[in-house]
């Protein structure tokens, strides 16, 4: 039984196909990379996924359940968490708070108090290596450190999947690979399946993906393991913008 099933899902906006009968399947503690240019339809499958927008047709299991009307805070205690692009911390709060949140709302959310989701905030903290800034205010961190502390927060849901939407996007080179090594030993030490979402960070994809799932205008071109999909002359045609012959 896959962890997470699409059975052709579309979403439209208006006249706009921005999901196209997409069908795929993740199993429990794969790691998968989404690509695909700009517009290509990536964010609108995530937020289908996580529950923000319902599809207009096809169904969404997670676990065999069908979840394809549940919205994100009923998916979040099944094991669905997510990052965004663009971190959105309760900038007041301090960086534990913001941590604290997920656990609060996540997979352990009817068992833990707030002491027990503060608790958790800190061991997540500790290991994604903001323990320093753990009493700050999240509205003072940086852009790096505000990502660091979405995916803590979204680690805090002890999620069973886990959506990372551009999460390494704007980091150094070599904080990408320290990022990639502690994604895959942390999602391997718990089990969690993760799901980038990934636009021009090869290197990540390569790093992390057992397997890419490519999208082009709203619709799946690829899904093959990674060395395999990113060969493809599909793939190299819709990243170079030419045809593979050329």
């Amino acid at each position: 039984m896959a962890l997470l099933k699409l059975e052709e899902v579309t979403k439209r906006f208006g006249g706009l196909v921005a999901v196209n009968a997409v069908s795929l399947e993740i199993d429990a503690g794969e790691f998968v990379g989404i690509v695909g240019p700009n517009g290509s339809g990536k964010t609108t499958l995530f937020n289908v996924i996580s529950g923000v927008f319902f599809p207009e047709e096809g169904r969404v299991f997670f676990e065999d359940k069908d979840v394809t009307r549940l919205p994100p805070f009923k998916r979040a205690p099944l094991g669905i968490g997510r990052t965004f692009q663009i971190p959105r911390p309760f900038a007041s709060a301090s960086v534990r708070e913001n941590v604290a949140v997920g656990a609060m709302f996540g997979v352990l959310g009817p068992e833990v108090n707030v002491n027990e989701s503060l608790k958790i905030a800190d061991q997540i903290i500790e290991r994604v290596g903001l323990q320093e800034h753990r009493d700050k205010q999240a509205g003072t961190l940086t852009p790096v450190e505000k990502k660091l502390m979405e995916i803590a927060r979204a680690l805090a849901m002890k999620p069973k999947l886990l959506l990372m939407d551009e999460a390494m996007a704007g980091m150094h080179p070599s904080d990408i690979d320290g990022m990639v090594a502690f994604i895959k030993n942390l999602a391997r030490d718990e089990g969690i399946a993760v799901v980038a979402m990934v636009e021009h960070i090869m290197r990540a994809v390569v790093g992390m993906a057992e397997k890419v799932i490519v999208l082009d205008q709203g619709s799946k071109i690829v899904d093959a393991p990674t060395k395999q999909a990113l060969e493809d002359p599909k793939v190299i045609e819709v990243y170079l913008g030419h045809p593979p012959e050329e």
